[in-house]
């Protein structure tokens, strides 16, 4: 089995796949920061549920929210997907105990 540490790049010599190369590599660094962007949405909320403070769990809630639909739509994740995580994160923030 050859070492997976280093695979060979091979070099496209149409020109359309010397584009579709450039144009791959802009699009991996943007669906990178966007999940990114999400990991950090989902985590924040985590972080929020774990202090119990109920009312800032459902602020960061509402801006994962808005996060994980945006990557729905772009097509990174499947919109089942999004709807999952979205339930269970929105589970985690029910069942704190109200803040009064």
């Amino acid at each position: 089995m050859a070492t997976a540490s280093k695979a060979k790049k091979k070099t496209v010599r149409i020109a359309s796949g010397r584009k579709r190369a450039r144009q791959d590599v802009k699009l991996n660094a943007a669906n990178t920061a966007l999940r990114s962007r999400f990991r950090t949405a989902v985590k924040s909320v985590l972080k929020a549920v774990a202090t119990g403070d109920k009312a800032k769990a459902g602020d960061t809630f509402k801006t994962a929210q808005g996060v994980i639909d945006s990557i729905a739509d772009k097509g990174i994740f499947h919109k089942n997907k999004a709807a999952r995580l979205k339930s269970r994160l929105s589970a985690k923030v029910k069942a704190l105990a109200p803040a009064a």
